[in-house]
């Protein structure tokens, strides 16, 4: 007797359609699946990365305004150091150093929180990223675009402009 290899009936393959169907149909499933959870886990991953970044930025810019108001009280306290006249400051010994004391503390604390000082001088070249123009004037000996006057100092917070530095800006066209 040979022996046949046994065979599958054309019946018998009717019989594992149904089951193949499922079978497919729970795969497609299945992928569609993944692809969702691949999707989710990819804008949860995004979402945690855009809050940490917002979460530094909050730290580092969180005090502007707190940081532009601070800037009136420096520039009156400067000021204050300027206006006393020179025969005086003998005299006001004390009051001109409780003044120089609190503009170093002041400045102190402001550059232990990134707040940088922009402090253009006269013959600089005007940058207008970071200085504004008060006034333009042809002061001899000077060449279009260079800083004649200085009127107040400006201000970074970290790179971020609080306050530019007001200038004087030449306007001759011949040096």
């Amino acid at each position: 007797m040979s022996q046949e290899e046994p065979t599958v009936s054309q019946v018998e393959l009717e019989e594992f359609e149904p089951q193949m169907d499922e079978l497919e149909a729970l795969r497609a499933e299945r992928d569609e699946l993944r692809d969702k959870f691949m999707r989710v886990l990819a804008d949860a991953e995004n979402s945690r990365k855009r809050a940490e970044r917002d979460r530094k930025e909050a730290e580092m810019y969180g005090g502007t305004r707190l940081a532009r108001d601070l800037l009136p009280v420096y520039d009156n306290l400067n000021r204050a150091i300027q206006a006393i006249p020179e025969e005086s400051r003998a005299a006001s010994a004390a009051l001109i150093e409780g003044v120089e004391l609190t503009l170093r503390e002041l400045t102190n604390v402001m550059t232990k929180h990134g707040i940088t000082m922009i402090s253009p001088a006269v013959g600089d070249q005007f940058d207008p990223q970071l200085h504004q123009a008060m006034f333009e004037a042809p002061l001899p000996g000077t060449k279009a675009g260079q800083i004649i006057q200085v009127a107040t100092e400006g201000f970074l917070l970290h790179d971020r402009l609080l306050r530019p530095a007001q200038v004087g800006v030449s306007s001759n066209t011949a040096g």
